[in-house]
């Protein structure tokens, strides 16, 4: 019976993702997602032939480190399915496969705990009921984050489910060394960071348990499998960006920027009965404990690079995953109660089963629209003969850069993001925006660039010193990222650039406009010398600490940020490091412009 609902629930869940769009040999977009599909096409077109899984690539960003900080899993599998089947159903196959293990790693978990048969099985019609939670979209874990773009995330989570699933189990039974659990710990740091970070600490309270070496030992090869990858991504870190998103401050819905759902109230006092249940029964559920209520011990406090929002979903899935324990449990003393025969335990199993997963997926609106919406693919929308023009329009441009006004009515070609694939769709022609935000340290200065590019900019970092609509501004900016053409949306912006005599019409693909801008050089030389930033004295200490609160230290990203600010500064270069000869300067830049010329 155990296996037939867990398979029964992987069927739902994957007919709730619109298989036959799935299947349909088509591009993915929506949110995210419709920028992502360029990285694994990256990985297979660039990086492998070349030995690598991670390298540089300017396709974003006037060049970025791709796959140093973003995880390289599901793009490995994403390849791996594209050699027996068409790129786009692989990446949409790859998108759910997070999903699709739920139902299996929360049956894995509640057995590990120590749960019988029949409340493992209805642990895992909890864990499956988890993912069409509607209250957030951009956490990570659900229907709808997966499909805004976050599919590493719910790999991961699954991932982190089966991992401890299995070291409970070796934990409880004094096994040794077990290479399930290492491969599952390894396949979930190479999935996501951010979930690795909160179960691998909190499982090392199985320490306590007999054959401790076993657990020591699963924990080393475990990340000794992820070092190819999480030691480069540890030791580079610093230069990531950081994009400051504002810390949720409120206790209530994620729709009102707290951390309870008002769909999970109703079961949180099953979700406390459960846990209950399981200190009475002896489970192993005090790492599940730490797991689940840390994320909301922490919440008031987080407002660092480690957003305060990102393990809410882990908080979420134990409200249900403790209530599937209680429902269980319930049915089994129903089942030994009124009925002797185990024979009629199956179908008390399925119906508890089946009472604890239906109200989830009754209660779900949103996920199939958004499934078909994004799995339809980019080839569907009805304006999509407008973007394959465009699209082949740049493609037979010299090659260059292309800066792209940004606008929200973007997405009616299936994504706002959707034009930051000219790099995938047409040869040599880099997007000056793309995904990954945090992975280029180019990143806070496009987004001013494209201030002054864009009649309805998105501004996606806050406190960055943003300037409104200006072209004229703007001809600096593009000449310093070596910029070739400009593409306009909106009649506004057509129009200024028709009329400013610096911007040459080059081809218009209804409704864009394609400008070519001045002639730029990517290598330049200095014309006077430069300053070296001079910061005062920040310890490893406080690096750290900008993990997980804001001390506002005044770093060279900063500085280059306040120069960028003010187009004059343009000849007069800043550098965090450089000879003794160089003069210093500190953050308020006071005599930058005092340079001898070179």
């Amino acid at each position: 019976m155990a296996a037939f609902v867990v398979g029964l629930l992987t069927v739902v869940i994957f007919v709730v993702m619109q298989p036959w769009e799935i299947f349909k040999d088509t591009t993915p977009t929506g949110g995210d997602m419709g920028a992502h599909v360029l990285v694994p096409a990256y990985l297979r077109d660039v990086l492998l032939p070349e030995g690598r899984i991670a390298g540089w690539s300017n396709d974003w960003f006037a060049g970025f480190p791709i796959l140093y900080f973003y995880f390289p899993l599901p793009a490995f599998l994403i390849v791996a399915l594209d050699v027996i089947m068409p790129y786009g159903v692989a990446f949409k196959l790859v998108a759910v496969g997070g999903l699709l293990l739920m139902p299996i790693g929360s049956y894995i978990l509640a057995k590990g705990i120590g749960a019988s048969r029949p409340i493992a099985t209805v642990a895992a019609a909890a864990g499956a009921g988890f993912v069409f939670l509607e209250s957030y979209a951009i956490f990570g874990g659900n229907i709808k984050s997966t499909m805004a773009g976050e599919y590493s995330f719910s790999w991961s989570m699954a991932f982190s489910l089966i991992y401890l699933g299995f070291v409970f189990d070796d934990a409880r039974r004094g096994n040794g060394f077990r290479a399930r659990s290492a491969l599952a710990l390894a396949a979930m740091a190479l999935s996501h960071i951010i979930t690795t970070m909160l179960v691998a600490p909190a499982s090392l309270l199985l320490l306590r348990y007999p054959n401790r070496t076993g657990r020591i030992v699963t924990w080393v090869a475990g990340f000794a499998l992820s070092a190819f990858w999480t030691i480069p991504l540890l030791t580079n870190i610093s230069y990531t960006t950081d994009m400051n998103w504002v810390p949720l401050r409120f206790f209530g819905s994620p729709e009102a920027g707290g951390p309870l759902p008002t769909e999970l109230w109703l079961i949180l006092p099953l979700a406390v009965a459960g846990v209950a249940v399981s200190v009475w029964k002896r489970y192993t559920i005090a790492p599940l404990l730490v797991i689940g209520l840390l994320p909301v011990v922490v919440f008031p406090f987080l407002e660092g690079k480690l957003w305060n929002g990102r393990w809410l979903p882990y908080f979420f899935f134990m409200i249900t995953f403790f209530t599937g324990i209680a429902v269980g449990a319930a049915a089994v003393s129903v089942a030994r109660r009124w009925f002797g025969a185990p024979r009629s335990w199956a179908w008390i199993t399925l119906a508890a089963a089946a009472t604890t997963f239906l109200p989830f997926i009754i209660g779900s609106q949103s996920a199939p629209g958004w499934a078909n919406w994004n799995f339809s693919g980019y080839e569907t929308k009805p304006a999509y003969s407008e973007y394959d023009a465009l699209m082949n329009t740049i493609d037979g441009l010299p090659p260059g850069r292309v800066m792209w006004e940004a606008n929200s009515e973007l997405n009616r070609y299936g994504t706002p993001m959707a034009l930051m694939l000219t790099p995938f769709w047409s040869e040599g022609h880099p997007s000056m925006e793309g995904l990954l935000f945090e992975s280029s340290l180019t990143t806070p200065f496009h987004f001013l660039n494209a201030a002054e590019m864009s009649i309805a900019p998105s501004n996606p970092i806050p406190g960055l010193p943003y300037n409104g609509f200006d072209l004229e501004r703007a001809l600096s900016r593009m000449d310093l990222f070596n910029v070739s053409y400009y593409v306009t949306f909106t009649e506004e912006a057509t129009t200024a650039a028709l009329n400013h005599p610096e911007y040459e019409l080059l081809a218009t693909s209804d409704p864009f406009s394609i400008f070519g801008l001045p002639q730029s050089e990517l290598v330049v030389v200095a014309d006077f010398e430069p300053a070296v930033f001079e910061a005062g004295d920040i310890g490893i200490v406080d690096r750290a600490r900008t993990l997980v609160t804001d001390p506002h230290l005044v770093d060279f990203e900063q500085v280059a940020v306040e120069w960028y600010a003010d187009p004059a500064n343009a000849q007069f270069w800043v550098a965090e490091d450089g000879p003794p000869a160089w003069r210093r300067i500190d953050e308020s830049l006071a005599g930058l412009r005092d340079a001898s010329p070179i």
